[in-house]
């Protein structure tokens, strides 16, 4: 019997849960909110669901009742504000990690063994947070972001070389944002590169686009993205539950590799039933060093913020 939590009914929590009902492979899908009635309206529109679109997980909202998700595999922390007009980072790094805090120390009080996949943004700082607070085994403390970069990136080749997303592979490393590190060396499209099939000029603006992802959506919406958010973090959870050791970038404490030590930063690991299997190094070039080392650095200042706030 495979449990699964995700703290927070909004767009991305809600779809997590819708997603991985229709996978269809585990046993129960908990969601739990501070809002009154909101993850029991949602968990009870997707469990009507389940008849018509044909899958059997069982699927239960409750209001801050943390009880509800003892004995959960994986938990997926969604919580916290979305940045608002006149919010400095600052502010948001402060409610945010109060939030994140003590959701973590809810969630392990009732299922100690957990795996914690991070949503929740700053994503970076929000890893730190639940780690320092998890006091747990990082591989058992990750987060979601270079799945859904990497798939904002291969949607858009996909639109402009007119082939099947599903043929395009990608990696991304470092920070969620501005500073992270597309690799088109290791971009291929049923095993060709993908510098043989575009021009490096329209390659490169691909590559800016896929930076600013997030923030175009924003712009259209007034609301940060929630479909494609919502189904990376369900397909973390696929791979830890079945230990499929899939391969995908992930927001991970690197302890040595790359060169760096006690920083959360996005890089190719293999998912599996322990959390994070094994941390794969890349063979990066000089030019590719510089960009991850750069984004690094971003990452850094955000996590001094947090430590500043002498929380922990």
């Amino acid at each position: 019997m495979n449990k699964v939590t995700v703290i927070g009914a909004g767009n991305v929590g809600a779809t997590v849960a819708n997603v991985l009902a229709h996978k269809d492979f585990l046993s129960e899908v908990i969601v739990l909110d501070i809002k009154e009635g909101t993850a029991e309206g949602k968990s009870l529109d997707s469990w009507q669901q389940a008849p018509i679109d044909y899958y059997s997980t069982r699927i239960k909202g409750v209001t801050n009742d943390y009880a509800a998700t003892a004995g959960s595999d994986v938990v997926v922390i969604t919580s916290g504000l979305p940045r608002k007009p006149g919010m400095s980072r600052d502010d948001l790094i402060s409610v945010n990690a109060g939030i994140v805090k003590s959701v973590t120390e809810n969630v392990l009080a009732h299922s100690p063994d957990a795996i914690l996949i991070i949503v929740s943004n700053p994503l970076d700082v929000m890893c730190y947070c639940a780690y320092l607070t998890a006091k747990v085994d990082s591989r058992r403390v990750f987060g979601m972001a270079g799945i859904l970069d990497t798939a904002r990136y291969r949607a858009f080749l996909a639109e402009a070389l007119d082939v099947s997303p599903k043929d395009i592979q990608a990696l991304l490393l470092g920070g969620h944002g501005d500073t992270m590190v597309p690799l088109p060396r290791y971009t291929t499209v049923s095993g060709i590169p993908v510098t043989d099939m575009i021009e490096e000029e329209k390659l490169n603006a691909i590559v800016e686009r896929t930076k600013k992802g997030g923030g175009e959506i924003v712009n259209l919406l007034g609301t940060s993205a929630w479909y494609a958010p919502g189904a990376a973090a369900a397909q973390m959870v696929e791979s830890i539950i079945k230990d499929e050791k899939r391969i995908f970038p992930c927001c991970v404490m690197l302890n040595g590799e790359y060169g760096m030590n006690n920083i959360y930063l996005g890089v190719p690991v293999k998912l599996g039933r322990q959390g994070i299997n094994e941390i794969i190094e890349l063979n990066l070039n000089e030019e590719e060093k510089q960009l991850l080392h750069d984004s690094a650095k971003a990452v850094r200042e955000v996590m001094d913020v947090l430590d500043n706030m002498n929380l922990f």
